[in-house]
């Protein structure tokens, strides 16, 4: 499954858009809308993006849950090698040690994540704060080239702007839309 990027002018275009996907036999599962205007959104009854897509704490809650696991396996050892209590504590607490770490550090990276835009709609803030309408289409391989043809074809208006192979992997980013022949 591919994520394609359409930037949308208006919120007319992004309707009409959304309609022509429809019928192209795209559901709202697979068509969420990025805007400022979500009130706009709403009353068009338009699919917006949820917290997965606009929120980094995945990827922020992953990092965290590394260093936490990193810090957790050095107290561990420093456990083992000073013994602070005077007796040899059982692998259970060694291990103990590195997963409460490891969960404290997803919890403060999930914290810190809530608070900041996913990364892979950070080149396009600028553009959503002037008013563009971010559409991310999720097209299936058998689905794809009705979706792009569908956009090229119905709305020139909308312009492609990246594909993701896959957009919940927080670590990838979306390729550059394909140079379409003139």
């Amino acid at each position: 499954m591919k994520c394609y990027y359409y930037l949308s002018p208006s919120l007319a275009s992004t309707e009409g858009i959304a309609e022509d996907l429809h019928e192209a036999g795209v559901s709202d599962w697979f068509m969420h809308i990025v805007s400022k205007d979500e009130a706009g959104l709403s009353r068009k009854q338009l699919h917006s993006s949820n917290y997965l897509e606009t929120l980094d704490f995945i990827r922020y809650g992953l990092i965290g849950a590394l260093c936490g696991f990193i810090i957790g396996l050095g107290l561990a050892g420093l456990l083992n090698v000073f013994n602070p209590f005077g007796i040899d504590l059982p692998m259970l607490a060694y291990i103990g040690v590195v997963f409460l770490l490891s969960c404290f550090g997803a919890w403060q990276g999930g914290l810190l994540g809530v608070s900041m835009e996913n990364k892979k709609l950070h080149k396009f803030h600028d553009k959503i704060d002037g008013g563009h309408y971010l559409i991310l289409v999720y097209a299936h391989k058998n689905k794809e080239d009705g979706v792009v043809k569908t956009m090229a074809k119905l709305h020139p208006e909308a312009k492609l702007v990246g594909v993701d192979r896959q957009f919940f992997n927080p670590f990838s980013t979306p390729d550059p839309a394909p140079e379409t022949p003139a």
